[in-house]
């Protein structure tokens, strides 16, 4: 094909009006929510189908991932990995339900904090765009399903949510809590129970059925798949989901069979018979709070006879019962959760919690970072430097920064100003440790004023010689502020057409960087480029409005927040490539530093 033909189809595909595809494809997803809300199931299959015949959805689908998504780069059984312009297009032509699906190829990554790996499985890039394509069908419709205390895998809900949930519930009693884990919950998942319990329409039904059944490549050898959603599917965590959706209801119906009097001595309503006993869940993880251990008993038992119906159980070593206040069985009181330890500590008449109606309880509520985590977090930073004993101290920092910055940040949400001071003393040990083992002939002294220097009152900051023109210096965990969470409104959805609190709460979390907070406050949650709203799932990157190349600074009104493929837009017509005319291209290309905070956000510098 001719560089005219070739140029001709990049521009096809950079000049889609996505602006127009995705309003398009979000408003038939907000009917699809509005539709399983009112349980009109007739309605919302009717838009199932329309929405997955659209051709702006399936551009959408393709764009994300071979455009937006991490993974773009990553092939499957096929070899076929970072499509160039004309192939997304091709792609778009010829994503349709009920193509037949290749297997999905094994990879072994470790798993965090631990020696043992997780298998996932990754699917071929046209399979990850047809099952992109029926997410964004089925989404909306379970998102107008799923309980209200569900927060793992689902846009707009994170870890944060959840442990706020939980502070919710017992701060002002304390309770019982049944801490439990689903024993390999993906590979066990019985999938003709989850085909049933998905209770779609037989198209999407079969081409889940054969994303299910078809089989993983490890190495050259094929594996059949009879049962377990594969990790590593763009629609996996949605089908895991599913699969579970149904606990907390199942527990709040025994609720309303316990015998609760209230103050007068009679029964207690419905209501707050459901409101005392609390199911919360992320993924696979969940716990059960009350304040009568006889009943959390039940409730184990229960949610293990309703996971059965699933081909599930719970893990005997990671289920324990204890005690937010008193100690249990040998069991100290708390427990751990999503890397948090929640725990009630006896307090004073001035520092105790109190009931709603003014009364002094005794204890106060504490969420601190676990005991663990805060180990598995400094045996990171510690290997780090161990791995640059020779290496200058510019890259030791640029090394631990992003590690310190993303831990601090996940805890931002609690009390944790007294572990983030204990690893920063540990953390400045291990560096004196470096320092002087670079230096053996050298003082003390000598070291301190060779890697240490003063800034902003702080005389021990590890940091680069203030006249190196790229000063680098360590964070500190204790300077990150401690703000607290708040917690989503009860079952409010991405599809329920309240963009602007969605966009809002994007710029409120907690691991979100500083910068891009920043702008989408500046930006009112808007991407300058398209004007759409930046929704949960899209990939924001910062872009500088003048190019660095072209003479543009490094300062907040030279930068703005753009959508991934909005970036990959201006940053192709603006000349910062050399690819607008007139542009040398032999003058120097502009470098990019690229810096992944979790998935969703990448940060990136033109």
């Amino acid at each position: 094909m001719s560089n005219t033909q070739s140029q001709k189809l990049m521009v096809e595909w950079h000049e889609i009006n996505w602006r127009k595809l995705e309003r398009s494809v979000y408003k038939l997803q907000k009917r699809i929510y509005q539709a399983s809300v009112r349980g009109d199931v007739k309605a919302y299959r009717r838009l199932q189908k329309t929405l997955m015949k659209s051709w702006s959805a399936r551009a959408i689908s393709v764009r994300r991932v071979t455009q937006d998504n991490q993974g773009k780069k990553t092939a499957g059984v096929d070899g076929v990995k970072s499509l160039t312009p004309k192939q997304r297009l091709e792609l778009t032509g010829n994503l349709n339900l009920g193509t037949k699906v290749s297997p999905t190829r094994r990879v072994w990554i470790p798993k965090p904090g631990t020696q043992e790996k997780r298998p996932l499985g990754i699917p071929t890039m046209k399979d990850r765009a047809l099952q992109a394509l029926v997410k964004l069908a089925l989404e909306p419709e379970w998102e107008a399903r799923f309980e209200p205390n569900s927060y793992g895998f689902r846009a707009g809900r994170s870890c944060h949510d959840a442990i706020e949930a939980i502070y919710k519930s017992i701060h002002c009693k304390s309770k019982f809590v049944l801490d439990a884990d689903i024993a390999q919950c993906f590979d066990r998942i019985d999938q003709e129970a989850l085909l049933i319990k998905l209770n779609t329409f037989p198209t999407i039904r079969r081409q889940v059925r054969a994303w299910l059944k078809a089989g993983v490549m490890d190495g050259k050898q094929l594996f059949p798949t009879s049962e377990g959603t594969p990790q590593g599917g763009v629609i996996s965590p949605l089908l895991a989901n599913i699969a579970l959706h149904g606990m907390e209801e199942r527990i709040k119906q025994f609720a309303e069979t316990l015998d609760l009097k209230n103050s007068r001595g009679g029964q207690q309503g419905k209501r707050d018979k459901r409101a005392s006993l609390s199911l919360i869940r992320y993924a696979d993880d969940f716990v059960i709070l009350h304040e009568d251990l006889t009943v959390v008993q039940r409730c184990k038992d229960i949610i293990s006879e309703w996971l059965q119906g699933m081909g599930l159980e719970l893990k005997p070593s990671k289920t324990r019962l204890a005690h937010t206040h008193i100690k249990y069985e040998q069991e100290q009181p708390g427990f751990d959760f999503l890397g948090f330890n929640i725990r009630q500590f006896p307090a004073g008449k001035h520092s105790s919690s109190k009931s709603t109606k003014g009364k002094i309880l005794g204890f106060k509520t504490i969420i601190t970072p676990s005991k663990y985590k805060q180990k598995v977090h400094y045996d990171q930073i510690a290997s780090v430097i161990d791995a640059h004993k020779a290496a200058p101290q510019a890259a030791l920092i640029s090394h631990l920064n992003p590690i310190i910055r993303g831990w601090a940040n996940y805890y931002a949400t609690v009390v944790s100003k007294v572990a983030y001071s204990v690893i920063d003393y540990l953390t400045y040990q291990k560096l004196r440790a470096w320092a002087k083992r670079r230096h053996s002939k050298k003082n003390g002294e000598w070291v301190s004023k060779r890697y240490w220097q003063s800034i902003g009152g702080d005389n021990w900051v590890f940091a680069t010689k203030k006249e190196d023109l790229t000063s680098l210096r360590l964070l500190k965990h204790a300077d990150t502020p401690i703000v607290r969470h708040v917690k989503v409104k009860g079952e409010s959805s991405p599809y329920d057409g309240n963009l602007v609190y969605w966009s809002t709460r994007m710029g409120n979390n907690p691991e979100m960087p500083n910068r891009i907070s920043k702008l989408l406050k500046k930006q009112k949650g808007k991407c300058t480029h398209c004007g759409l709203f930046f929704r949960e799932n899209d990939v924001l990157e910062v872009d500088h409005k003048i190019p660095k190349s072209q003479g543009g600074k490094d300062i907040y009104d030279n930068m703005q927040l753009l959508h991934r493929h909005c970036h990959d837009t201006k940053t192709a017509l603006d000349g910062s490539l050399g690819i607008k005319s007139g542009c040398n291209s032999a003058e120097p290309k502009p470098t990019r530093k690229l810096e992944k905070v979790e998935d969703k956000w990448l940060v990136r510098y033109a």
